[in-house]
């Protein structure tokens, strides 16, 4: 069973109230998993950054007003805004001090992450939204929460987590004004999904998508903030990672499992990825 843990805080520039969920190996070998769920009330001092996040950072804005800066662009905040903080993307945010904000937020993680981010109008180019819904949901919010804050198995709050999703996705405003650009690029971004560890090409991504490797490749990094190698490469080093560590197959095997020729290239590969050649992060980050 998961163990979770909840705190209330207050410090400089804010009172928080935070809810830990703690993964598990299971949740952490699928696509996407919460990892917190809290509320925040600024006080008129409030700043955060110019800095970056480890996760996905989702945020309802309740009440009040300020600013949000991403990507080099600043968006103006108020009630019923959402708005998304990306991985390793310099962010910065601040309250008017005449009307402190109060948010919800939710973090979360994984290889599909930002696919559950899209379906709901947010993308790093568009990392804000204004919503007429935010009553629903913070209500979703919470109700995520009260289903999940205790005794709860992986599975369920697995299940919980993609309902929440659901639920968003039928109430967050959305305004799609590239709906056949994005099933194109769906279409694409699944074929690599699915297929990444078989030796596919982006331009065979590409050609199941319908379109030029060129225009596949401009739309996919202007939608989702990398390219297709780059994103192809992701997915094969996050899997041989979890192999290493939960597995005892061989270096070479690993490799030709996540789709490399040979164990030279993928150990350059993931070196380059990590920071540490494979037997080495195998030896420092398997579970004793």
């Amino acid at each position: 069973m998961p163990i979770d843990t909840e705190y209330a805080k207050e410090d400089h520039h804010e009172y928080l109230r935070v809810h830990f969920f703690t993964p598990s190996e299971y949740e952490r070998s699928g696509p996407a998993w919460p990892i917190r769920l809290g509320s925040s009330l600024a006080k008129p001092n409030y700043h955060i950054g110019p800095r970056t996040t480890a996760y996905y950072y989702m945020i309802l804005v309740l009440e009040g007003t300020g600013f949000f800066t991403q990507n080099g662009k600043t968006h103006p905040l108020a009630a019923g805004d959402l708005y998304c903080l990306f991985p390793q993307v310099l962010h910065e945010y601040r309250t008017d001090p005449e009307a402190p904000l109060r948010t919800m937020f939710l973090a979360f993680d994984g290889r599909m992450a930002v696919e559950l981010l899209r379906r709901i109008g947010l993308t790093s180019q568009r990392p804000h939204l204004q919503s007429s819904s935010s009553d629903e949901i913070a209500a979703d919010l919470r109700a995520f929460l009260a289903k999940t804050a205790s005794d709860t198995s992986d599975l369920d709050r697995l299940a919980e987590f993609y309902r929440l999703f659901a639920a968003l996705e039928r109430t967050a405003v959305f305004e799609d004004d590239e709906p056949d650009t994005i099933s194109w690029l769906q279409r694409g971004l699944e074929y690599m999904e699915m297929h990444y560890a078989d030796g596919i090409t982006v331009e065979e991504a590409a050609r199941y998508a319908g379109v030029g490797r060129t225009h596949f490749s401009k739309k996919f990094h202007e939608r989702y903030g990398h390219t297709p190698v780059s994103h192809m490469q992701k997915l094969k080093l996050d899997e041989a990672r979890m192999l290493l560590t939960q597995t005892h197959y061989s270096l070479s095997e690993i490799a030709l499992s996540v789709g490399y020729p040979d164990l030279f290239s993928f150990s350059k590969a993931f070196k380059k990825y990590t920071g540490l050649p494979p037997k080495h992060y195998r030896q420092q980050c398997s579970p004793s």
